[in-house]
């Protein structure tokens, strides 16, 4: 599919553009409505970076400006993979993937106002139910990643119904990659379920520079992290067996997969028993 986003101009005699940047142009051809969500959230990340060292506010612990940033680069990641690998399906799926891009664009915009403005009232986001307003942003968040997780669910089907455009290691890699995301995703939903997402001991206090994740007792963002991450890591795993060993590159993708949901399974029972993946 990305092949024939190309036209003959792309061939004129100009010097080759960098691979980012033809990354970039190339994305934006086949999917704008995901390809500006991660550019509007470089300008998030920019901006919760420059507001990070002017605001010493706190919340559970981290400063304020902290998990704005984080969301930013997790969604930029999100955003920018998932239209890349969609756009390796037939143009028959093509449809699909245009509605289920503006789901995602839309779910993903509303939280990231959301998880704004909470931080400039220097309060949660999450599982916040300490007046009225809290509530029903949170309730607000709920919906729309319940929302977001059906759109990868779709994602998902048409990756299985409709065969991604490369070798068969590749191919595997981007299936079993968004099956292990989904499982990552309702991990999310788990957490919300809770309303917190340490386990054995309320949210804050010590945990991991820069993460967050609890020292103390159990988090759920381990495995959720790790869920989320095998959009990324499947099918470049797979990418990377079907140029060193094309042959066996399918059984390893599915070997590899099964190493890598092993160990988001053992960050989950980690989690639910109460222990910290690090503690102090």
């Amino acid at each position: 599919m990305k092949t024939a986003l190309f036209s003959s101009s792309d061939f004129a005699a100009t010097p080759p553009p960098s691979p980012v940047r033809e990354w970039l142009r190339v994305l934006h051809r086949a999917n704008p409505a995901l390809f500006w969500t991660g550019w509007l959230n470089v300008g998030l990340a920019t901006l919760a970076l420059l507001l990070l060292p002017l605001d010493q506010r706190h919340v559970t612990g981290l400063l304020v400006w902290l998990k704005p940033l984080k969301f930013s680069l997790s969604i930029i990641a999100f955003a920018w993979t998932l239209g890349w690998l969609l756009a390796d399906l037939p143009a028959v799926a093509q449809r699909s993937v245009r509605r289920l891009s503006l789901g995602v664009a839309g779910s993903m915009g509303v939280e990231q106002a959301i998880i704004f403005l909470q931080a400039a009232r220097g309060t949660t986001s999450h599982y916040n139910d300490a007046s009225l307003l809290d509530g029903l942003l949170f309730a607000a968040m709920g919906i729309f990643i319940m929302l977001n997780t059906a759109m990868t669910i779709w994602a998902l089907y048409l990756v299985w119904r409709h065969r991604p455009h490369g070798p068969a290691g590749y191919v595997w890699g981007v299936r079993l990659g968004l099956l292990v995301f989904v499982v990552g995703s309702v991990m999310g939903g788990m957490m919300i379920g809770l309303k917190q997402h340490t386990v054995g001991a309320p949210d804050g206090g010590p945990g991991l520079p820069g993460l967050g994740w609890s020292t103390r007792a159990g988090d759920l963002r381990a495995a959720h992290f790790l869920g989320m991450h095998a959009l990324q890591a499947l099918p470049l795993l797979g990418w990377a067996l079907s140029r060193w060993v094309p042959r066996r590159a399918a059984l390893l993708a599915w070997a590899g997969t099964a190493l890598y949901a092993g160990a988001v399974g053992g960050l989950f029972a980690l989690a639910m028993a109460g222990r910290p993946l690090w503690a102090r």
